[in-house]
């Protein structure tokens, strides 16, 4: 498995984690990325995705809300709403991942921990973000 790809699960099962259970981040963090053998580059990666997201909680729920006025951020999936937000995160924050990754690998997180409708929720969201936003202003 590439080392980004399994990074970002890392972030996932991490951010899933402190939002059901409320456990810190350096310990759910230290705890996968021993038992996954993390390289260090996938370390640095999944860190900066969770204090990433972490930080910019506030802002990326309203985006989230915003873009899916018909779900209440708090009643979403877990597993959604941090999909969601480790995409915008990076669509956002993350120059150096292509558009079009970051919107894949959301919608591959999807495939692989959320519902049977979670890839078409999570691509309509994020496609309904980038329409309103232009690949040139995303990334300040």
């Amino acid at each position: 498995m590439k080392v980004r790809r399994q990074a970002r699960e890392i972030a996932l099962q991490a951010l899933y984690e402190i939002d059901c259970a409320g456990h810190t981040s350096t310990l759910t963090l230290n705890h996968l990325i021993e038992d996954e053998k993390l390289s260090d580059e996938g370390k640095d990666f999944a860190t900066a995705l969770v204090e990433g997201v972490l930080k910019c909680k506030a802002q990326l729920d309203e985006i989230i809300a915003k873009h899916a006025p018909e779900w209440p951020v708090d009643q979403l999936a877990i597993v959604d709403r941090n999909i969601l937000r480790i995409a915008l995160y990076e669509l956002q924050s993350n120059p150096d991942v292509p558009i079009k990754v970051a919107i894949n690998e959301a919608v591959e997180l999807a495939k692989t921990f959320g519902s049977d409708t979670a890839p078409r929720f999570v691509n309509g969201v994020l496609g309904t973000f980038l329409q309103a936003h232009p690949a040139g202003e995303l990334r300040r």
